[in-house]
Order: C-alpha cells, then sequence, then structure tokens
C-alpha cells in the first residue's frame, strides 16, 4: 500500500513538472521565442534560482532567525562573519535573468516608452499597497495580484503587444513596488538573508511575469 501511494505521489509530481513546464514553455512563445531560446532561459532560470549573488549587509534590529535557504552552506562562512546583520543579495534565477530579459523585450519589441513607464510605475502602486512585511521572513504578497494587475494594464494600454508589455511591467513593478520600496522595514525583520528574487526573502518576480504574460 505504502509503495502505491508513493508511486501514485512521483507520478502526480512528475505530471505537475510536464504541465509547470509546458506552461512556461507556451509563455515564453507568446513573447516570441523560439521553443530551443526559451528552454534555454527556463534552464537558466531555474538553476540561477539556486544562486544568490550577495550585495552587503545591514544591521538587524530584532534577533536573527535562523531557518534554511536553498544553497546556504555556500554563504555561511560569509554569514556566520557577520552575525548580526541581515544579507542582502540578489537571486540569479528570480530577479537577475526577468531584469535582464525585460530589457531584451524593451530593445526588441515594438513598445513605446510611455507604456512601459506608466504598465512598471502602475503595478509597483498596486505591489507596495498589498506588500507587508513577515517577520523572520521578508517582504509577503498574495500572488495572483501582480500578474492580474500587469495583465490588465497591458492589454488597456497597448492590446496588440499586450505580452511582453505585461511581462515587463510585472516583474519590474514587483521589483520596485513589493521589494525596494520595502527595504526600510527588513531592517525589523530578523531575516537572516534578504534575497532579492529568490526563495529567501523575497519571491515571485519570475512567476508573476510567467502568470501575467499567460493571463494578458
Amino acid at each position: 500500500m505504502n509503495s502505491r501511494l508513493f508511486l501514485f505521489v512521483l507520478a502526480l509530481l512528475m505530471l505537475l513538472a510536464v504541465v509547470h513546464i509546458g506552461v512556461i514553455s507556451i509563455t515564453f512563445s507568446k513573447l516570441g521565442l523560439t521553443r530551443e531560446s526559451a528552454f534555454v532561459l527556463l534552464f537558466c532560470s531555474l538553476f540561477g534560482s539556486l544562486v544568490n549573488i550577495p550585495l552587503f549587509t545591514i544591521k538587524s534590529l530584532t534577533p536573527i532567525k535562523i531557518r534554511d535557504i536553498p544553497l546556504a552552506g555556500l554563504l555561511r562562512p560569509y554569514l556566520n562573519q557577520h552575525r548580526g546583520r541581515t544579507l542582502i543579495a540578489v537571486n540569479v534565477g528570480g530577479c537577475l535573468i526577468p531584469v535582464l530579459f525585460s530589457v531584451y523585450l524593451f530593445l526588441t519589441q515594438p513598445l513605446m516608452l510611455h507604456e512601459i513607464l506608466l504598465g512598471i510605475a502602475l503595478v509597483a502602486l498596486v505591489s507596495y499597497t498589498f506588500s507587508f512585511p513577515v517577520p523572520g521572513t521578508g517582504i509577503g504578497m498574495p500572488m495572483i495580484i501582480a500578474p492580474v494587475t500587469a495583465a490588465i494594464i497591458a492589454i488597456l494600454l497597448n492590446s496588440e503587444f499586450s505580452a511582453p508589455l505585461a511581462y515587463i511591467s510585472g516583474t519590474m513593478g514587483v521589483l520596485i513596488g513589493a521589494d525596494l520600496l520595502n527595504f526600510r522595514h527588513i531592517a525589523q525583520m530578523g531575516a537572516m538573508i534578504a534575497s532579492i528574487g529568490g526563495a529567501g526573502t523575497f519571491d515571485g518576480i519570475f512567476m508573476t511575469g510567467i502568470l501575467a504574460v499567460l493571463l494578458a
């Protein structure tokens, strides 16, 4: 009975993985990428999500809460050296790659600068409004709000090229509104690491872009 349950759970996880990859592939195709290019971007994003690049530390105003972080072992010497401080890092797959891809879309898609700036500003405003501090972890926000906002705004601003506009507005809007504008709260959260775009403190930038494109 246990072996059957294990096989069922394993099959379910494999099915979810296939669906997940398929959805992301469809999303990237809406952005004009070939299947090969979409696979490379997805591969880099998935493996890049395991990498946090340390930037600097800030003094924590509350006791640090120790918790598990992907590949924290690589940062352990750095964290031990700065006890009582929160490490600010940027996640490669969850932040750096989406930002670079947004720049690529801006340079290659027929989008007007004012459309992009307005889209980013509106999503940032909504993200800031609905984001909130989570002690010991970082900044939280209901996952669906930013993608839906980005998709609606993109359709209203430019229905013909709503997909790339939704991606740029969603990723950059969340980065600015939920992450950067809430930076002042980090010192009071007792977080060991604030990983922008990663599974540490900040989360969801990559998936926000994916969902926004699907909805646009």
